[in-house]
This record gives structure tokens, C-alpha cells and sequence, in this order.
């Protein structure tokens, strides 16, 4: 959105990260206020626009946290955006200089807000150098859409996403906690980061995803197949997964806890936590004249007691 100010909109569009305040950071200034947890159950506070805008920072328009500095003329902007300006006020262009706003940082010390994630059903009130940290763990905070064929910007529950894999997407859903499927690759010598399939599995009142793709391992294509679990990590931990491979007399079997869906497909493929089968290995499995891929999966998931 243009502002109107040429200047602000030129660093706003500028495709620089700003790495928001590390939450040991905000620790350290949370000697001012209670505990989060004792804040949970207070009232719904309201807190006066005017105070949300003297909080926010004009150039990148995110809640400053500490150190928090000014110009001269008391105009206020946050750390992560002071490199970006060349020690010059955003706002009268003065030079800044290295002041702090403590007067602001107090004010908002003083302050409890609510969870931003209350729409998804957390009605907690934090204190504002707590919230962050909260949101950062809060276990309502909404999913990502698991799909990894596609950088989807979706987020949401379960429930919700769910319904979008099925219906946008357009994955296969099952139902039960066994498996059984075959890939099939016409030129396996050809292997892409975008060949993958997605599967879902509708189990012990859970949704899983079992991902099985091909991807360029240094100078090796390999497959990788692996499941994720649609819920977090705590919850994970309570289910198994097995998964084998094989023809030819031969057959590789890996067993596994399912990943949350809180981490990355990337970040799952890239460790390797999965079967993973080297192509010429995938290929004499497929028997015939090796040039088609022709891979049997199969597998179970269970509940650990």
C-alpha cells in the first residue's frame, strides 16, 4: 500500500529481511512485567489505536521491540530498520544518532494484549514483551499447508486444511492405517525436484502425509519416501511408521516416528529421515529393461501404547 511518502514506500519495497527480535532478547526485558502464564486469565484489554501506531515502526510498520530508538525530535523507528536508513530519521531526516526511547519502552512494558492468534481460538492476554514469545509456541497457531508441490501460502487448522488438500489440490484421501502403492516414472534418467506425490491418510482419528518423491542428491538422483503427521510434534511422537520396498527377491524396509507437519517438507527431505532408495537400486527393483520406474510401497502406521 502506498503511503504517500516516497521514502518510506522505497525501503518498504526494498527485499530486505528484517530478522524480528530474538526471543532471549525480549527475555531480558521481561523483569518489568508478570508472567505470561498468570496473565492467561485476565480480562480482554483494550488498547487504544493511537498507542498500537506510537508502537509501531514507520518503515517496516511491525511493534518495535527494545532497543527502540528516536531522533532528536523524538520521531521513533526500530532496530532492524536503523541500518537501512543510514543513521538518518526516516521521518524528518535529521541524523539519529544512538538514543534510546525508553520513555516508550515502558509504556510498553505496560501493556497486555491479546494472542493474535484468537481467531483460532486462543483467548489468552500477554504482556508485550511476552507475547512474542507466546505466539511463537502458541498451540493454536494455524498449520501450513503440507502440499509440496507448489510454494502454497495457505494456512489453517487441521479440519481446514484437510478440506483444501482435498479439494484445491486434489490429493488422494484413505482410509485406514495401511498401504499399498505403486510410482511409476516413465525416464527415471530424468529426475527433477518436482517430481513428488502426496498422499493422505485418514487413521486412530489422525491425518497423516506420506510424501514420495524423486530429488538430486550431489550427483545422484535418489527417491525418498516419508510421512508427516497433521498435528504437532508432542502429539507425533505417539505413532510409528513402517514402510518396505523391494523385487527381485530383494526389499528395504525403514521405520520411523512421522514428522509434524510444523516442520517443512524441505526440511524433512533434507535430512533424509525416511527410505530413502538410490536409483540404480529403485531401478532393479523395477526389474524389465530399466527405463521405467515401476516402485511398489508399501507400509502401516500404528499407535504406540
Amino acid at each position: 500500500m502506498s503511503t504517500g511518502n516516497s521514502y518510506f514506500d522505497d525501503l518498504r519495497n526494498k527485499p530486505e529481511v528484517i530478522d524480528p527480535p530474538q526471543i532471549e532478547d525480549l527475555l531480558e526485558v521481561g523483569e518489568h512485567v508478570n508472567d505470561s502464564t498468570e496473565s492467561a486469565s485476565k480480562p480482554n484489554v483494550t488498547i487504544s489505536s493511537n498507542v498500537r501506531e506510537l508502537l509501531e515502526c514507520p518503515v517496516c510498520l511491525n511493534a518495535m521491540y527494545p532497543p527502540i530508538h528516536q531522533c532528536s525530535n523524538g520521531h521513533t523507528l526500530c532496530s532492524g530498520c536503523k541500518p537501512r536508513v543510514h543513521n538518518r530519521c526516516p521521518t524528518c531526516r535529521h541524523e539519529l544518532g544512538n538514543i534510546r526511547c525508553l520513555a516508550l519502552e515502558k509504556v510498553a512494558a505496560s501493556l497486555e494484549l491479546p494472542c493474535k492468534y484468537q481467531n483460532f481460538g486462543c483467548l489468552g492476554i500477554y504482556p508485550y514483551y511476552s507475547k512474542l514469545k507466546h505466539e511463537s509456541q502458541c498451540t493454536f497457531r494455524p498449520y501450513n499447508c503440507p502440499y509440496a508441490g507448489s510454494e502454497c501460502s495457505v494456512i489453517g487448522d487441521i479440519p481446514f486444511l484437510v478440506s483444501h488438500l482435498k479439494d484445491d489440490h486434489k490429493v488422494d484421501m484413505h482410509s485406514g492405517s495401511t498401504f499399498n502403492h505403486r510410482y511409476v516414472k516413465s525416464n527415471p534418467h530424468e529426475v527433477e525436484n518436482a517430481t513428488w506425490m502426496l498422499t493422505v491418510f485418514s487413521c486412530f482419528g489422525q491425518y497423516f502425509c506420506l510424501h514420495f518423491e524423486a530429488f538430486q542428491l550431489g550427483m545422484a538422483p535418489v527417491y525418498i519416501a516419508f510421512l508427516r503427521f497433521m498435528g504437532d510434534d508432542n502429539e507425533a511422537k505417539n505413532y510409528s511408521y513402517s514402510l518396505e520396498v523391494g523385487g527381485n527377491g530383494r526389499k528395504m524396509i525403514w521405520q520411523g516416528v512421522p514428522r509434524s507437519i510444523r516442520d517443512s517438507h524441505r526440511k524433512v527431505r533434507d535430512s533424509f529421515d525416511g527410505l530413502i532408495i538410490q536409483r540404480n537400486m529403485a531401478l532393479f527393483f523395477s526389474g524389465g529393461d530399466r527405463k521405467e520406474l515401476k516402485l511398489r510401497v508399501t507400509g502401516r502406521i500404528w499407535k504406540e501404547n
